[in-house]
């Protein structure tokens, strides 16, 4: 399991921390992989204030300044490359749920 993101790579530790990740997080500089994939939506300005209201710069923790997010998704992958389980959503707020992750996992172990 791997996870990508767009921070700075000097965010990951606090990352791992805060969510006490036991594997890898991968660096999109500017979100190019995201993007190649059509999963990049610029935040509005609306959100950029909600944002900065939680003392959270995108901008600052991304290493520039365009405000350009990936979407929350997950895929879950087979050893063949081939992609077999997705969740990804234009709604910030939606969030894959953990569980059905494992699940899909589990189906894929299981064949």
């Amino acid at each position: 399991m791997v996870a990508i993101t767009p921070q700075l790579i000097e965010h990951h530790q606090e990352l791992v921390d805060r969510h006490r990740l036991s594997f890898d997080l991968l660096r999109d500089p500017g979100n190019a992989y995201a993007d190649s994939l059509g999963l990049c939506y610029t935040c509005p300005d609306y959100l950029r204030k909600i944002y900065l209201g939680f003392d959270l710069d995108v901008a600052k923790h991304n290493g520039d300044d365009s405000w350009r997010l990936p979407m929350p998704g997950r895929f879950v992958i087979d050893t063949d490359g081939i992609i077999r389980a997705v969740d990804v959503s234009p709604d910030y707020t939606r969030r894959p749920e953990p569980q059905k992750t494992l699940d899909d996992v589990a189906a894929l172990a299981r064949g």
